[in-house]
């Protein structure tokens, strides 16, 4: 019996996008209109869900970001 995730390689091993910082901004963009349209399918407030949706994309590209230049930065070192 094989372990849990033994097939999986890690994210470290995984190429690095071509322009991952765009990859981020076009992914994230998205949710955050899931979100939006989510909510006035739902009926919900959609004021509500406009900020929800900002906040997310502000930290969710902030974060991978961080990690991006991090792990570009680590990468040219070696």
């Amino acid at each position: 019996m094989r372990p849990f995730g033994s097939g999986r390689r890690s994210g470290r091993d995984r190429p690095i996008p071509r322009r991952p910082y765009r990859d981020s901004i076009v992914l994230y963009g998205v949710l955050a209109v899931v979100i939006v349209v989510f909510s006035a399918v739902t009926g919900g407030d959609l004021v509500r869900a406009l900020l929800f949706a900002l906040g997310f994309f502000g930290l969710a590209t902030g974060w991978s970001w961080y990690r991006w230049r991090t792990r570009l930065r680590d990468g040219r070192r070696t």
